[in-house]
């Protein structure tokens, strides 16, 4: 089953706390986001139903390898698709807004396309 654009920004979010701490809870994603506590519990559900998130026994939340490797393709891209705007004279904030709507759409193909020319660049 495929993650909507919400689940994917959910294992995003977690994967770029991780970096900063490795002990991420709700709370912390509903604040990144800006996302509400309800939201982020039924979403925090959603995500351990379909394997993409599990809950240690502190309440941190861990990306499971399928999560691991579905948040870092998001991140990759939100990461390209930014620079590449940038490059092109979009102003970072724009950019990034741009690159995380960007990044759930896009076709794989298109993406690695994307990554090529810009690594000519």
């Amino acid at each position: 089953m495929s993650v909507h654009e919400s689940g994917e920004m959910y294992l995003e979010a977690i994967l770029v706390l991780s970096h900063q701490n490795p002990f991420v809870r709700s709370v912390d994603v509903g604040e990144y986001l800006g996302y509400s506590k309800p939201s982020v519990s039924r979403a925090m559900g959603i995500l351990r139903e379909e394997n993409y998130v599990t809950v240690n026994r502190d309440g941190g939340l861990v990306l499971t390898e399928k999560g691991r490797t579905l948040a870092e393709t998001i991140y990759e891209r939100h990461t390209v698709l930014s620079k590449m705007l940038i490059g092109l004279g979009v102003s970072e904030d724009t950019a990034a807004a741009d690159a995380c709507r960007m990044e759930h759409v896009i076709s794989d193909e298109t993406f690695q396309a994307i990554k090529r020319h810009a690594a000519t660049l």
